[in-house]
């Protein structure tokens, strides 16, 4: 899948539910949502956006360290409805639907109240004769933060310096996302208010000199979303607009953004089941994913100085780069970087060259690092380490895990490679008694990377390791968590023949689930198969 492709945009319906799956009734959802916004609008919708969440089938937090992951977008999705809101001519800015710009959003769910926002101008600090855009967006977990992100991203994007105003709009949001569940629904929202931002605007029409690709799509969508806190490596937002049906997307970041379908082999369903523990990635983010980031980022710079490898006072090197300097990979100039097999090899030599981060001697709290040690370790002053690792990110932490974070990573890297290279030669060989044995070796490969992601990376939960254990008691060939940990969901390689009594021996289980019956239930503990990725309809 090519990140040059052209985001779809769908004018007949029956093209567009084809695509979607069919384990949910899409049309019905799509319809509900068009009439709702002509009650409430008193006009049609001019375009829906779609963005789905999405599952990590393995390859957890290793996105950010420039490694390749095996994503897939799920059949739940992120919808937004949108029209153009005509403002009278010489009306007063205030109230602030009046002004340019501006946006009166609405959700279908109750408990989300009307938003109005509108964006102002502004001088930058460095050219005072070049205006920017200030849109206030306070790193809180409300919905509206995210669409705030996604129009933020586009303003930055298309109408700095220009004379072009973006045009006032009305939208309708839904979704069928669990939130905090680790199915990246946050992504999803993202992905879904950028694309609506640039549909009403006219960035996706063929003839647009700036039309959008898929793959500025997914870098627009992961700075948007930094701006609600989040420091994001891309796979959640690659997956929710470059995944295709009945595969998961095998996502490199280096040495350039690629997208490669990997078939799934025959009979293999994934069920996707919430710990019912909410993970709120941006609240808790110094404590766990932003300091994940900074971990493995210092990490790779102290791996570098013990190879003597050559770094820059300010450079961060990613981990992933420091094998690629090991084997003196060449990017660039016409190189591709390494072949999958021979970056297989140089992982597990990594393996072993990590044990240097392991700190000497038995004070530190597993195989913890102080900062002050940190920045010895770096041989950087403490300005210098301040300003390349800190000065950019909250964390909160007194010790720093490198020895663990590095050695997830590069395990995690190399059972990616060997999970889609299983589903490669199975596809290959067309063979349906040698697939029933593949299943088994991808599932052993899930249940590893649920090991490591629980002792190593420590993004796991008491909750997440007994759903993962119920899992696999009650016929799951591999368990493990999926998204960022500390909550949210766990997927499940099943059987396709047992997907039900898997489902009903789960439901039974885990205490959590007790007395959820009916369309409650299926909220929290549910089939899927690979979908396709972000698009927009456009209605005539």
């Amino acid at each position: 899948m090519s990140a040059q492709e052209s985001i779809p945009v769908y004018t007949n319906l029956t093209d567009l539910y084809s695509s979607l799956g069919t384990s949910l009734n899409h049309a019905e959802r799509w319809s509900n949502l068009a009439e709702e916004f002509e009650k409430r609008f008193k006009k049609k919708p001019t375009y829906i956006a779609r963005a789905p969440g999405r599952v990590n089938l393995i390859g957890e937090h290793i996105d950010y360290a420039l490694f390749g992951v095996l994503p897939a977008a799920v059949e739940r999705d992120i919808l937004i409805a949108c029209a153009p809101r005509d403002v009278p001519p010489n009306s007063p800015v205030e109230p602030a639907e009046n002004a340019p710009g501006s946006v009166i959003a609405e959700n279908l769910q109750p408990k989300y109240t009307r938003q109005v926002f509108a964006p102002r101008r502004k001088p930058t600090e460095e050219e005072v004769h070049v205006e920017g855009w200030h849109l206030e967006i306070p790193q809180e977990l409300r919905w509206e933060n995210y669409v705030k992100a996604g129009y933020y991203g586009v303003l930055e994007e298309h109408f700095t310096g220009a004379t072009q105003l973006p045009i006032p709009v009305d939208l309708l949001v839904t979704g069928s996302v669990p939130a905090g569940s680790g199915l990246s629904s946050s992504a999803a929202m993202v992905v879904a208010s950028t694309l609506t931002f640039l549909a009403i605007n006219g960035k996706l029409e063929a003839s647009s000199d700036e039309k959008v690709t898929k793959g500025k799509l997914v870098k627009m969508s992961m700075e948007n979303e930094k701006r609600v806190g989040v420091n994001s490596g891309g796979m959640d937002q690659a997956a929710s607009v470059m995944s295709v049906p009945s595969s998961v997307l095998y996502i490199t970041f280096y040495p350039s953004l690629t997208a490669s379908p990997t078939p799934l082999p025959a009979g293999a369903v994934l069920v996707l089941a919430h710990s019912l523990v909410v993970a709120d990635k941006a609240l808790t983010a110094p404590k766990n994913y932003n300091l994940r980031v900074v971990e493995t980022l210092v990490g790779a710079r102290i791996l570098a100085r013990h190879l003597k490898l050559t770094v820059g006072a300010t450079e961060k090197i990613t981990l992933r780069e420091v094998l690629g300097r090991l084997v003196e990979e060449v990017v660039g100039d016409g190189g591709d970087g390494l072949a999958e097999d021979m970056l297989m090899e140089a992982l597990a030599k990594m393996g072993e060259a990590v044990e240097v981060l392991k700190p000497v001697g038995t004070t530190h709290a597993e195989w913890g690092a102080t900062k002050e040690e940190m920045v010895e370790m770096s041989g950087l002053s403490a300005e210098e380490f301040h300003k390349v690792y800190l000065s950019w990110v909250d964390v909160d932490a007194t010790h720093f895990k490198l020895y663990k974070r590095a050695k997830h990573v590069y395990s995690e890297a190399l059972r990616v490679l060997q999970f889609r290279k299983l589903c490669l030669d199975t596809a290959a060989s067309s063979s349906l008694s040698s697939s029933a044995d593949v299943l088994t070796q991808l599932g052993q490969l899930m249940n590893d990377s649920q090991t490591s992601c629980a002792a190593d990376f420590q993004c796991s939960c008491p909750e997440l390791d007994q759903l993962t254990g119920i899992a696999r008691e009650a016929g799951a060939l591999g368990s493990r968590l999926t998204g960022a940990g500390w909550g949210g969901c766990t997927v499940s390689l099943v059987p396709e023949a047992q997907v039900d009594a898997f489902i009903k021996k789960v439901a039974e289980t885990y205490p959590p689930y007790k007395g959820l019956e009916g369309e409650a239930l299926s909220e929290v503990i549910f089939a899927t198969r690979p979908s396709v990725g972000a698009c927009v309809y456009k209605f005539d």
